[in-house]
């Protein structure tokens, strides 16, 4: 069961680091690829993995769970990111509550 509110938490925090609006981030099942050319913050993957530190770093701030993502290819969908981000948070949050 995924804790209330932390998937539309985790969509804001990668929008803001992204400098994109969630629309534009899960709508169409964007890829990551696309994240990187439509973002006035990003140039390559690694100001992308920036992002998802970024994100991760909040969520352990403010839910007190460390999530740690594994590496994706540019093709994978948004909607798969939060899906893979949901999960692991759910996994790290039952291994230590």
């Amino acid at each position: 069961m995924t804790t209330p509110g932390v998937d539309s938490y985790i969509r804001q925090k990668f929008a803001e680091h992204a400098g994109l609006s969630e629309e534009q981030l899960f709508a169409d099942d964007v890829t990551l690829a696309a994240v990187i050319s439509r973002s006035p913050k990003m140039t390559n993957s690694i100001d992308l993995m920036e992002a998802f530190a970024k994100t991760a770093n909040a969520l352990r701030k403010d839910y007190g769970v460390r999530v740690r993502l594994p590496a994706l290819p540019l093709d994978t969908p948004t909607s798969t990111v939060l899906k893979t981000f949901l999960e692991e948070f759910e996994r790290q949050k039952e291994a230590t509550g």
